[in-house]
C-alpha cells in the first residue's frame, strides 16, 4: 500500500476513533445496551426497503446521466453502484467511488475517466439538493440558539452548522466551475494546450526527455481530460438536469424518510420528519471527513450531536444513531455482494489496481 494511502488510513482512524469517543463518553454501556434492547426492530423492514427504492433511483439516475455519454441498461448501472456503496462501507479512502467506473469499464468498455467523470456529476447533484435542503430547513426548524455543546476547544451550535453549510456551498461551486472548464470547448482546449507545452518546462533536459514525457504523461492527460468531458456531456441537454435534479430530491426525501420510519421504533426519538431530515443532512457533511470504512465514529458524534440539538437525550441519541447507521450500512454491503458475485467483480482489483483512462 502507498505511503499516501497509509497516511490517509491513518488519519481516517484517528479521527474516527476521536469521534466515537466523543460520542460514547458520556452514556453508561449499560444504559446504551438497555436501549438498544428497548428498539422495536420491526421499523427495520419498512426502513429498510426506502432504503433500496432510493438506490434504485440512483441507479436511474445514474443510468441518465450516463446515458449522454454511453447508453447502458438499468442493471448495468445498478450492480456497479450498488458495489461502489458496499466498497465505501469496507474499504478506507471512499475507494468505493473509483471501483464504480471501474466496473463500468470492465463490464461496458466504457473509458475509466469518462464513468469517473459521471459519478462526480452525481455528487455535484447530491451536494445541490443537500445544501438547498439544509438553508431552508434551516430557516423553518426551531434550534435552541443558546445550545452551546463544548467538544475540548471547539463549540458546537447553531453557528456551527451555518459554517458547516457554507464549506459545502464552496465545494458545490468548485464543483461546478470544473466541470464547466472541461465540458466546453474553448477552456478544455485552452487546459489541454497547458499540458502539452509542460515539456518545454524542463529547458534544462534533452529533446528525448520531452519526448518521452509528451508520450507518457502529457498525451494520456490530454485523453484523460477528453473522456472526463465526454462523461460530463450532460451539461448540453436541460431536460436531463431537470430529470437529475428532480431524482435527486425523490432520492434525499426517501433517504430521510428510512430515518423517519426507524425513529418510529425508537424510544426518545419524537422528532419531525423535518427536523429528522435536519439530522441526516448534518450526518452527511460530517461524514465527508476522513473516516475510517462505513464512517464509524463521525457518523456517531454528528448523528448525537445534530439530534442533541433538538432536544434529545445523550442516551436515547447515542442509541437510536448506532441502530439507524447499521441499518443504513449492512443492507448496502449485502446487496453489493450479491452484485459482486452475479457481475463477477474482484472487488479488491476494481478498488486499487492500476488501469488506463
Amino acid at each position: 500500500m502507498k505511503k499516501n494511502t497509509t497516511i490517509s488510513m491513518v488519519l481516517g482512524v484517528i479521527i474516527s476513533a476521536l469521534a466515537l469517543y466523543l460520542a460514547v463518553r458520556n452514556v453508561p454501556f449499560t444504559d446504551l445496551v438497555k436501549y438498544l434492547a428497548s428498539i422495536n426492530y420491526f421499523w427495520i423492514l419498512p426502513s429498510v426497503l426506502v432504503i433500496f427504492i432510493s438506490f434504485a433511483l440512483r441507479a436511474f439516475r445514474w443510468q441518465v446521466i450516463l446515458e449522454s455519454a454511453h447508453k447502458v441498461g438499468f442493471w448495468q448501472a445498478f450492480h456497479p453502484l450498488m458495489i461502489g456503496f458496499m466498497i465505501n462501507c469496507i474499504l478506507p479512502l471512499r475507494v468505493g467511488e473509483i471501483a464504480r467506473p471501474a466496473v463500468l469499464q470492465r463490464k461496458e468498455n466504457i473509458p475509466f475517466s469518462t464513468g469517473l467523470a459521471t459519478v462526480a456529476a452525481e455528487r455535484v447533484f447530491d451536494v445541490s439538493i443537500l445544501i438547498i435542503l439544509f438553508a431552508v430547513l434551516l430557516a423553518n426548524v426551531q434550534i435552541d440558539t443558546d445550545l452551546d455543546i463544548v467538544v475540548g476547544k471547539h463549540h458546537l451550535n447553531r453557528e456551527t452548522l451555518m459554517a458547516m453549510r457554507g464549506g459545502m456551498f464552496k465545494l458545490l461551486l468548485l464543483l461546478i466551475a470544473g466541470i464547466i472548464m472541461v465540458s466546453f470547448s474553448t477552456t478544455r482546449k485552452a487546459i489541454n494546450s497547458l499540458i502539452i507545452r509542460i515539456p518545454s518546462l524542463f529547458f534544462f533536459s534533452g529533446s528525448d526527455f520531452k519526448e518521452k514525457f509528451q508520450k507518457k504523461v502529457c498525451a494520456p492527460l490530454v485523453g484523460f481530460v477528453e473522456n472526463f468531458a465526454f462523461g460530463f456531456a450532460l451539461v448540453k441537454y436541460p431536460l436531463k438536469i431537470c430529470i437529475c435534479l428532480g431524482l435527486s430530491v425523490f432520492i434525499w426525501v426517501l433517504a430521510a424518510f428510512s430515518y423517519y420510519l426507524m425513529a418510529q421504533g425508537c424510544p426518545g426519538i419524537e422528532l419531525s420528519f423535518a427536523k429528522l431530515t435536519t439530522v441526516m443532512i448534518i450526518i452527511c457533511f460530517f461524514i465527508a471527513l476522513p473516516s475510517v470504512p462505513g464512517y464509524w465514529g463521525l457518523w456517531e458524534a454528528s448523528g448525537v450531536f445534530a439530534l442533541i440539538l433538538f432536544g434529545v437525550s445523550s442516551k436515547d441519541a447515542l442509541g437510536f444513531t448506532l441502530a439507524n447507521h447499521a441499518i443504513q450500512m449492512f443492507p448496502v454491503i449485502i446487496a453489493g455482494f450479491i452484485s459482486a458475485t452475479i457481475t463477477s467483480v474482484n472487488i479488491w482489483q476494481v478498488s486499487y489496481e492500476k488501469r488506463p483512462v
